[in-house]
């Protein structure tokens, strides 16, 4: 039994649902074991992440463990079968793991929700506008190409065959912090114009003067996966990436993200003339912005 070195948070994720699903049907790490011949060493790594299970052990124990519900089994088996590599596997000399992990995480989303207060989410950023943020932070970028570069590779889900969907509210403060001074913003506007022409792309900016949402300041992330039997919400602070799987610790950030939309303006959609679109919608906002900045 070879362990791993290192784990991803798929692998970690993994282990942690085969470990719920043991303690919820009661029985003790050497009990679930038994029922695929498996020693207690071997599946307490397994529920650590540090060693895989073949799918049809995975399969067995959930069974065992009275697990009827089909699409997670399945979902499961999906995150077992999966090598992890991708184009991020590429960076791995290059950038940290919760880096890699992310974008892991977004390749295998079927939706994602997101809540950005400061920045443009970082799968809707320009080059410059990303260059400028990574330039200013306190955080070292040892190579900052390419770590640019690997923000960029990000969004290449959205134009994908059978991309996932991405809806994101972003506050208005986001659009007004002029990172890399006003070419680089007005691009940086232009091009989230341009992102909310894709069919599977929705943008909201919840504006200044929206109310009763001061307790919504964190950013954060919430991935579907697997036709929404996995969910993960990911927050970022600037000590730690977490990941939150709790079913109701999820379900609060779910509430959070239904609240934030309805509080925004009404999505950018730049099919709709200007003559016709509302005057305080979330385009509206956006050309008032370009506007200011051409003046500026």
């Amino acid at each position: 039994m070879a362990l791993r070195t290192s784990t991803t948070e798929r692998q970690r994720r993994l282990g942690a649902e085969l470990r719920k699903l043991r303690e919820q049907a009661g029985y003790s790490v050497t009990e679930g074991g038994e029922f695929i011949a498996m020693g207690r060493a071997h599946l307490g790594h397994v529920e650590a992440g540090r060693t895989a299970i073949p799918a049809e052990k995975l399969r067995a124990l959930c069974h065992a463990y009275g697990c009827t519900r089909e699409p997670l089994i399945e979902a499961l088996v999906a995150m077992s079968e999966d090598s992890g590599k991708g184009w991020w596997t590429e960076y791995r000399r290059a950038l940290a793991q919760p880096v890699l992990d992310l974008a892991e995480l977004e390749a295998a989303a079927d939706a994602l929700f997101s809540y950005e207060s400061l920045f443009i989410p970082g799968i809707l950023q320009t080059p410059e506008y990303t260059r400028s943020i990574f330039r200013s932070s306190d955080r070292p970028h040892d190579d900052l190409e390419r770590a640019v570069q690997f923000r960029m590779e990000r969004q290449q889900i959205l134009t994908r065959p059978e991309p996932p969907s991405l809806h994101t509210v972003i506050h208005e403060a986001a659009l007004h912090v002029r990172f890399g001074g006003v070419t680089v913003m007005r691009r940086q506007l232009l091009h989230l114009i341009r992102m909310a022409e894709l069919p599977r792309v929705t943008i909201q900016v919840l504006p200044f003067t929206a109310e009763g949402l001061s307790a919504f300041s964190t950013p954060f992330l919430l991935a579907d996966s697997h036709g929404s039997a996995l969910q993960t919400v990911l927050v970022e602070n600037p000590a730690a990436t977490v990941y939150i799987h709790e079913g109701d610790a999820v379900l609060k950030y779910r509430q959070r993200f239904d609240r934030l939309r309805t509080a925004a303006l009404p999505p950018l959609d730049p099919a709709v003339s200007a003559s016709t679109h509302e005057s305080r919608d979330s385009l509206a906002l956006l050309q008032h912005l370009l506007y200011s900045l051409q003046e500026a």
